[in-house]
């Protein structure tokens, strides 16, 4: 039987997002928005989704006088990123 995907992680930004800050300990945006080919107003949209649901942490910043938005992964998305990934199982399995 075929296991209920999370929708807030099957949206291909979003699961991009989180793909990304599952290997590292923090991204910041602009090396997300390279890494992804998102607009910023995309992007942003989309981080502030994954935040709202507890799976990432974002902290704002400066480096200099630039602002700087930087987002780690939470443990709340490492599960539901780990529970995803075994339901996609269920539908190649």
């Amino acid at each position: 039987m075929f296991r209920e995907l999370n929708p807030l992680l099957h949206s291909e930004l979003r699961l991009a997002v989180m793909s990304i800050l599952i290997g590292v300990e923090s991204a910041d945006f602009v090396f997300l928005r390279k890494q992804t080919g998102a607009t910023a107003g995309n992007l942003s949209v989309q981080i502030d989704k994954l935040q709202r649901a507890g799976y990432i942490e974002v902290e704002k910043t400066y480096r200099g006088k630039m602002p700087c938005t930087i987002c780690r992964i939470t443990d709340v998305g490492r599960k539901a990123f780990a529970e995803y990934v075994d339901a996609l199982k269920s539908y190649i399995g």
